[in-house]
């Protein structure tokens, strides 16, 4: 995960030093320090680098001193990372936090003058409350319908609608209430009074709160305006009507602001979120500086066609504004479809390739497996637990608030204190070896307990700082266990938790703004993504999102799976998503855009329904099963019929072609479909069709060429008819695009709705592939 990672080095020696290793366009964002600013950001696209960066340029340049900066994003998680980076960026003082806590903040320190008496106490969970509300109201719920009107009051909130206004606001917004509005309102209401009777808050309140101080004081608002003079945004895309409101209110008039956003994230519109306020941007600030980040430096070219392909199919108006990302990473491997028979069967083969995953050398802690519901998480659990996989779940209790690493906390501060004089490291060497030692009274050793649960997760945070240690003694040989506490001090301020090794389980709206080498998203089918209960086209489009956001939090490697029945023996009535039509083989749809990547290889888990009849070997009769060995017709150890002087040829072109369109040479063929061109020597257009990978679209973009080259032709003979048709294959989209259509991050020819609005803004087109900057 992006934030777990240890960092020691020494801060950029100066402003400039600031800006060393980031792209053309993230420099861009970073020296942009006067006015309006609004970024549009891809997934993997480092946007966080970016303006971490430029609020330090900023700040190290002497233009923006750092206790002026409020930077405001959407989770504790972020906000730590954030201030992280910050602090070794050399950027201190800055104030980073989410907008409920900068709320918070400033409602304290001004309740006393601005209503008077002590602060209400802030109420951490309304469930309970919500309960005893509906009890008076002499309604009965379950667990689930508690849940759904604690949402509603949520919702209510941050598009500041009273209990009176929610009948009304509910129909006028076409929301798909869980229960009678009227009813919902009767409890909000008692819920209120229950509230105001106790002198309680909720986080909801906070923001109300704040709002109306600003509004109805000028003399504290004005208190705030010379403390905070510019504002920094992240995800912006989920802002809140409520949450706009006591931005605008903070800036007070001033244009000081820079927002970061992509519309194609927005998953949040449950709780009052809206991208319009995104897209909105430029209207509002006629002025501003436009950036849009594309290169993506988080996920291959494989992925990021599969995710652009997914973008491809939507509709509405962020899809109208969606970016189409470059990956600028080497080639990975396809994603992976695949059908099981049930539930069961599809965990247990997850846990099984999650395991094999692990044997090849990647971390448990790059590893992720991702559902739609957390109820789905109990028989990921229970298969990786059968497989001795450890494992943890997203949205647990914090890294630094868990007991073992508070006993860590105080028994490393106690031998730092004792300096030298603890007879527990007197025998330790280095300042690993002595972490060790003082973490072995907290109950640590060297060796993991059998199995998992709770002891293996509590060997596993002891774990992390004795890895947290031996990064800092790698990066800092002198540094001493005073160093090492001071180190998670800092860390524990800025809630910068170090990696705890361990597979995750996590919802894919808890996964948002996290990554890993290897993705598993898991019960792909329709009814569950898209969800039964999403009904709207709107409602739709989220859930298409957030699939999009699942698949771009995978590095290198990409699962997909379905079940077609629930239960072993179950009736097999289920369909996959229908977001994965024309992206996985054998489906109809439209292909995948852009990206530098094909749309994946389908396998089968047992029991799975075959796609297609068997294809044997053309030598010896085997019924083929990998994608490799099915695309050329023979096993991989079966003799080879390859003519390689026309192989050679056919690289020759197609590096050709990849250079004159820009564009990744698998791009144009990969190298399997080369070889099974040189083995089949194809004199017509219909026997070139029937190789696999050679769709109809490349079939009339490249058929004339190849079938010259198999006649013998050689590359520069057909140069000038390369560039002929270069121009094509960027205009021209196929719903029958084969597999093989990875379009390398190019544009597709369809015109983009933000190019004038950039090109006014002076923003530069992003150039080709590049080696990525420094993490």
């Amino acid at each position: 995960m992006a934030f777990g990672a240890p960092s020691f080095a020494e801060p950029p020696a100066d402003a400039d030093a600031v800006l060393d290793g980031l792209d053309p366009e993230q420099r861009e964002v970073a020296t942009a320090l006067a006015g309006p600013v609004c970024v549009l950001a891809g997934a993997g696209t480092g946007k966080t680098r970016a303006i971490t960066h430029r609020i330090a340029y900023g700040v190290r340049a002497g233009v923006l001193p750092p206790m002026s900066v409020l930077a405001v994003t959407f989770t504790n998680r972020a906000a730590g990372e954030m201030r992280g980076r910050l602090r070794q960026l050399g950027a201190r003082g800055v104030q980073a936090r989410t907008f409920h806590s900068a709320a918070l903040k400033q409602l304290q320190y001004f309740w006393p003058k601005a209503i008077g008496g002590e602060t209400p106490r802030l109420l951490e969970r309304k469930v309970q409350l919500v309960a005893e509300a509906a009890a008076r109201c002499r309604i009965r719920l379950e667990r689930a319908e508690l849940r759904d009107l604690i949402s509603e009051i949520e919702w209510s909130k941050v598009t500041q609608t009273i209990p009176e206004e929610y009948p009304v606001a509910v129909a006028k917004s076409g929301r798909d209430a869980p229960r009678d509005p009227a009813e919902t309102a009767r409890v909000y209401a008692q819920y209120e009074q229950l509230k105001q009777d106790r002198g309680m808050i909720d986080f909801d309140d906070v923001l109300l709160l704040t709002v109306g101080i600003l509004q109805d004081r000028p003399d504290i608002a004005e208190i705030v305006h010379r403390q905070y003079q510019h504002f920094v945004v992240d995800e912006y895309q989920d802002v809140s009507p409520l949450q706009q409101r006591l931005l605008e209110l903070w800036l007070g008039g001033r244009d000081s602001l820079c927002v970061v956003g992509d519309a194609s994230q927005t998953i949040y519109s449950f709780t009052g979120a809206t991208p319009d306020h995104l897209l909105d941007f430029r209207t509002r600030h006629p002025q501003a500086t436009v950036v849009r980040l594309v290169r993506d430096y988080r996920s291959t070219p494989q992925v990021v066609s599969l995710a652009n392909g997914l973008l491809a199919q939507a509709k509405g108006r962020a899809a109208e504004h969606r970016l189409e990302l470059v990956s600028q990473r080497p080639g990975g491997p396809e994603p992976v479809f695949t059908e099981h028979t049930d539930e069961p069967a599809e965990a247990e083969a997850t846990a099984r390739q999650i395991r094999d995953l692990l044997g090849s050398g990647v971390p448990a802690s790059e590893i992720a497996v991702l559902y739609r519901i957390n109820a789905q998480s109990e028989i990921y659990e229970q298969a990786l637990t059968d497989a001795g996989v450890p494992y943890q779940l997203k949205g647990a209790e914090r890294f630094f608030e868990r007991q073992e690493i508070r006993q860590a906390g105080l028994a490393l501060r106690g031998s730092a204190r004792a300096a030298g004089n603890d007879a527990a490291v007197d025998d330790a060497v280095g300042l690993a070896g002595q972490v060790s030692a003082v973490l072995a009274g907290v109950g640590w050793s060297p060796e993991p307990p059998a199995g998992s649960g709770a002891a293996r997760d509590r060997w596993e945070s002891l774990r992390s700082l004795v890895r947290l240690a031996e990064a800092l003694a790698a990066a800092r040989p002198r540094a001493t266990l005073a160093d090492f506490v001071t180190e998670l001090e800092e860390r524990a301020h800025a809630q910068h938790a170090p990696t705890v090794e361990g597979v995750t389980l996590a919802s894919l709206h808890t996964a948002k703004g996290l990554e890993w080498d290897a993705v598993f998203l898991v019960g792909l089918t329709d009814g569950m993504l898209p969800l039964s209960h999403a009904k709207t086209p709107e409602q739709i489009e989220e859930e298409r999102r957030l699939l999009y956001v699942g698949v771009t939090r995978a590095r290198k490697h990409l699962s997909l799976s379905w079940a077609v029945a629930r239960t072993p023996g179950g009736r097999a009535g289920r369909k996959p998503s229908r977001f994965l039509d024309g992206l996985r083989p054998g489906s109809t749809g439209r292909p995948a855009r852009g990206g530098s990547g094909g749309s994946g290889s389908v396998e089968r888990g047992s029991g799975g329904r075959k796609p297609r009849g068997p294809v044997p070997c053309r030598v010896c009769g085997r019924t083929l099963t990998e994608a490799a060995e099915m695309k050329l017709r023979r096993c991989a150890d079966c003799p080879s019929t390859m003519n390689e002087e026309l192989y050679e040829r056919l690289r020759d072109w197609r590096m050709t072609q990849a250079r004159e369109l820009g564009r990744p040479a698998y791009a144009v063929f990969t190298d399997v479909t080369l070889m099974a061109i040189a083995e089949e020597e194809p004199d017509t257009e219909r026997g070139l069709a029937r190789i696999s990978g050679v769709g109809p679209h490349k079939l009339r973009q490249f058929g004339e060429d190849v079938i010259a080259l198999c006649a013998g032709r050689h590359p520069d003979e057909l140069a000038a008819a390369a560039n002929d048709s270069a121009d094509d294959i960027d205009s021209d989209t196929d719903p029958d695009s084969d597999t093989d259509a990875a379009a390398g991050g190019a544009s597709d020819g369809e015109p983009d709705p933000f190019d004038d609005f950039l090109a006014s803004a002076g923003s530069p087109a992003p150039s080709g592939p590049e080696e990525p900057p420094s993490a």
